[in-house]
């Protein structure tokens, strides 16, 4: 049955994926983006699809439309971008969250909110449960972006209490794939655009530190199985892949698969950035049945190819 699905940060990397597959399984899509780091286009070979419709729109300002489901995507996600305006990224969050849960509310839509594994900022307890409250520094340069996507948290929650919406809540791990941007400052968009330009492999601290990569097409699998669940409480959900690697052994792989020549270069390691990061994903897999397929070099693969066409190589 076609459902009219509205999607805000639509035009953005995970955005027009989603924005993708809900119109390949036959819905309609509201894609809402303001363009701050979303771009025309990632979702430009949507616009002759007749259920697709663009909105420029910025959610720190009310917004209304007849919907059934909403994901609220809407938000920088990488420190260069969340950092660049960090008021307008707590608004974001925040204020984002209160106008699409309000909307949610009047026209009785499920909703469903892009949280994030910085909720659980640098970790005491390895891997991340979702019962763990995190270890974040509510004042550093990072908290505009941790403490705005951990107010959101509440705010669904409380709506959920409060008002009987019904909420779902994604706590997304590092996400790569093709449509990332080229300066969007993230690990890995940063070593393959470094490794096909044979520039140094900008590495921070020791390169010791530790993250899990998921594919974005097991994202978006993760997303739609959340939103279809019978999910009746307000329980979040990691979202991500157990896989885990030191930044090293990443950069190792990418100069590897691009056949590059570039060196590593070390930097101060930046303010509260987390040492460790692996989500555990019982949960997903027991109450949604999912887990991720693509392993890392098969994702990298797609990815190298993509930046080799934006870099015309």
């Amino acid at each position: 049955m076609r459902k009219r699905i509205l999607v805000t940060g639509g035009a953005g990397f995970i955005g027009s994926h989603l924005c993708e597959r809900l119109l390949n399984e036959g819905h309609e899509v509201l894609c809402l983006d303001n363009f701050f780091t979303g771009s025309k286009k990632n979702i430009v070979h949507l616009m002759d699809n007749p259920y697709f419709e663009l909105i420029r729109h910025d959610i720190t300002q009310p917004f209304y439309a007849e919907v059934e489901e909403i994901y609220n995507l809407a938000c920088p996600a990488s420190p260069v971008h969340y950092q660049y305006n960090p008021i307008k990224t707590i608004k974001t969050s925040v204020m984002g969250a209160i106008h699409m849960l309000g909307l949610a509310k009047r026209i009785k839509a499920k909703i469903l909110q892009a949280s994030t594994s910085e909720v659980y900022g640098d970790p005491t307890i390895h891997p991340q449960t979702e019962d763990y409250w995190g270890n974040v520094n509510p004042i550093g340069k990072r908290s505009c972006y941790d403490e705005g996507k951990r107010c959101a948290e509440s705010l669904f929650v409380n709506y959920n209490l409060q008002n009987g919406v019904n909420i779902r809540i994604a706590r997304i791990f590092n996400t790569f794939g093709p449509r990332m941007s080229l300066h969007d400052g993230r690990v890995i968009s940063n070593f393959v655009v470094q490794a096909l330009q044979g520039q140094p492999i900008t590495i921070f601290g020791e390169g010791k530190q530790t993250r899990s990569f998921q594919y974005v097409d097991d994202l978006v699998e993760g997303l739609i199985q959340l939103m279809q669940s019978g999910v009746t409480n307000t329980q979040p959900i990691n979202i991500g892949n157990p896989g885990e690697f030191t930044m090293l052994e990443l950069a190792g792989k990418i100069i590897e698969m691009t056949g590059s020549s570039s060196e590593l270069s070390f930097h101060p390691l930046p303010e509260n950035d987390p040492v460790q990061r692996q989500p555990d994903i019982t949960l997903a897999r027991e109450i949604l049945g999912w887990e991720p397929l693509v392993d890392l070099n098969k994702g990298l693969e797609k990815t190298i190819e993509y930046f080799k066409k934006e870099l015309n190589l």
